[in-house]
């Protein structure tokens, strides 16, 4: 069997596919339109998001049988069709889980601590002690908003503080001794801070916006490590100038490219993002929540354990 791999990952993806008796073969550069006259050869493809594999690709993917994505989503993936087409798609949030939620507690402290502001000030000679007064976690509530692999590991992160954590999922019966399942009603009522743990579905794009924002009851924090496009950034905008919003800890943006690699397609800096660069309540990170060294290896692991318990379905 003959596994393409599209982007550049861990050695051992490529070193236990082989003790697996895989044949290895490795393009990083060619667009997609030189791939898919070769797809057809392979049994097996490795991505992360260089491109999407949309029903045109799959359909020139006459023997593939399984794809393997690097990354907690598979948003890329035209999923109904490939499971139409008997393929099997694995995706890896269990192997950046942990670093999502230690970037995302990373954020919050950083906000309520006016980290960024405090040195950047510092190092251009400014010392200004009550313009960094900050604020202490302890009696807040943190609302999550997707309980899977990320959303868990941000509220086992938060179980060493005097915090209430709630969750509110489309999934029920995911509480755990770390958060409690609550409706939206609810969420709305108590959180002092929303961090955002969905994936990019058609449910969850734009889901904060002006009247997500405007139902909860005080002022709140927000995060986001999961998808840009979940949030409306000009709405976002809106409710930071008014204080509806207290801060924002972003390490995805709407303006991304699907392939997270590059930001903009056109170059242009939209006004909004101009104001989220120069905001002083705002932390900006480039998509690295879960991009650790650690995580690197966690994730080609968890591809390969999840071909492997496989392997016997799979039909050369």
């Amino acid at each position: 069997m003959k596994i393409l791999h599209l982007d550049n990952n861990h050695p051992l993806l490529i070193e236990e596919f082989k003790a697996l008796g895989f044949e290895n073969v490795e393009e990083y550069t060619a667009p997609k339109s030189e791939v898919e006259k070769t797809i057809h050869l392979y049994d097996g493809l490795i991505i992360r998001s260089r491109f999407s594999i949309d029903q045109s690709f799959l359909d020139k993917a006459k023997n593939l049988k399984f794809i393997g994505r690097l990354g907690s989503g598979l948003e890329n993936i035209d999923v109904d069709y490939a499971w139409d087409k008997g393929i099997y798609l694995a995706a890896a949030p269990e192997g950046n889980r942990n670093a999502v939620g230690e970037h995302s507690l990373g954020l919050l402290l950083a906000l309520f601590n006016k980290l960024t502001k405090a040195n950047r000030e510092v190092k251009s000679g400014i010392w200004d002690r009550e313009g960094n007064r900050g604020f202490e976690l302890d009696g807040k509530t943190v609302g999550i908003i997707g309980y899977g692999n990320t959303g868990k590991a941000f509220a086992k992160k938060l179980s060493g503080f005097d915090v209430e954590v709630i969750c509110y999922d489309i999934v029920g019966g995911v509480s755990d001794e770390n958060a409690r399942q609550v409706g939206i009603m609810e969420l709305e009522q108590r959180s002092d801070i929303i961090s955002l743990h969905v994936p990019q579905t058609p449910e969850t794009l734009g889901m904060i916006n002006t009247e997500f924002i405007s139902a909860f009851q005080k002022p709140f924090w927000l995060l986001n490590t999961a998808r840009g496009k979940c949030v409306v950034t000009e709405d976002l905008v809106s409710a930071l100038k008014s204080g509806k919003i207290l801060g924002a800890g972003l390490d995805v943006l709407e303006y991304e490219k699907t392939s997270f690699e590059d930001m903009f397609a056109e170059g242009e800096l939209p006004d909004t993002f101009k104001y989220l660069i120069d905001a002083e309540n705002v932390i900006l990170s480039p998509h690295v929540a879960g991009w650790t060294i650690e995580s690197k290896e966690k994730l080609a692991q968890t591809i390969v354990d999840k071909i492997k318990s496989r392997i016997g379905q799979f039909k050369v």
